[in-house]
């Protein structure tokens, strides 16, 4: 018996709770998954898993030979990682769902420096933010903008992202520049809604001892900040948004920023996976090139 590969379809069968999703997220038969984890348990002298025709369930002895083997296969990753040579020896698959802005126009524009630094390591990633399994998913881990809703993520901090408010120049010539943050209420806002909750998303502005809510009337509401910022370049109302995603339209003129002796929300940014999972050395490789990134925009905002 290969030992280390039935630890690692026990481990697999555990995460995704069931024997057929475990083999085929391994590519493997599930009559091999099967045997293996038979002969581990043969092997070991002890039942690991209660076995019914709804659920699995760990025994007791299962607990610990669980957490057990996720230390071992972690380690033995690292160490055959730290002979190999170089970080770019890392190798494997990595899974990541990340937010359309971010895919779009942060992170993939930037993806070459970390493809150049772990040339073996491959990167699969999905575009949207309504993940709730990533276990069923085989997601390793996802990005998440806001505050987190799923207790069963285990986050680490990736900063902060400033919002700005603003609108093209058509707009601001038809309808005139709002003085101050109550004056929404006159204009035309671009609503953004949660694509997890469906809810619009709120904002506030400060300054000094001021803090009004960014409210008003709207006649687009969009579930995608990338659509908002398409939907402001058309003039179609004022936007809350990323100020990393607007930048180029304020330099090259396409979007006006408002507001500017307020300020705006900054948003918290995770990296999350599951709590079933310890935190892979990939996963912590891409985490750390992701906190770069957002650091370098922190640094440059406007």
């Amino acid at each position: 018996m290969d030992k280390f590969s039935a630890m690692r379809s026990f481990l697999r069968v555990v995460e995704t709770g069931a024997f057929t999703r475990a083999a085929e997220s391994l590519g493997l038969p599930k009559s091999t998954v099967t045997r293996q984890i038979q002969t581990l348990e043969t092997a070991l002298g002890v039942k690991l898993l209660h076995r019914s025709s709804r659920r699995l369930s760990l025994t007791e002895q299962g607990e610990v030979y669980y957490k057990g083997a996720q230390a071992l296969l972690t380690q033995a990753e690292r160490l055959d990682n730290s002979v190999s040579g170089a970080d770019a020896t890392w190798r494997g698959t990595l899974r990541v769902e990340m937010p359309g802005a971010l895919a779009y126009c942060l992170l993939i524009p930037r993806l070459s420096d970390f493809m150049n630094r772990y040339p073996d390591l491959q990167v699969i990633t999905s575009v949207g933010n309504r993940t709730s399994d990533l276990i069923d998913q085989q997601i390793d881990c996802v990005i998440r903008i806001g505050a987190l809703h799923h207790d069963t993520l285990i986050a680490r901090s990736l900063g902060t992202l400033p919002m700005t408010v603003c609108a093209a120049p058509e707009y601001l010539q038809k309808n005139g520049r709002p003085a101050h943050p109550s004056e929404l209420l006159k204009h035309q806002l671009i609503q953004v809604r949660s694509p997890q909750s469906g809810r619009s998303f709120e904002h506030r502005l400060t300054k000094d001892n001021g803090s009004f809510a960014i409210q008003g009337p709207f006649q687009i509401s969009v579930n995608d900040a990338y659509a908002a910022l398409c939907a402001a370049q058309a003039g179609l109302g004022i936007v809350v948004t990323y100020a990393f995603l607007v930048q180029d339209a304020l330099i090259k003129g396409e979007l006006v920023s408002l507001f500017d002796d307020w300020n705006a929300d900054k948003l918290p940014v995770h990296i999350a996976w599951s709590e079933n999972r310890q935190l892979a050395p990939r996963v912590r490789l891409f985490s750390d090139w992701v906190r770069e990134q957002f650091n370098d925009i922190s640094e440059n905002s406007p």
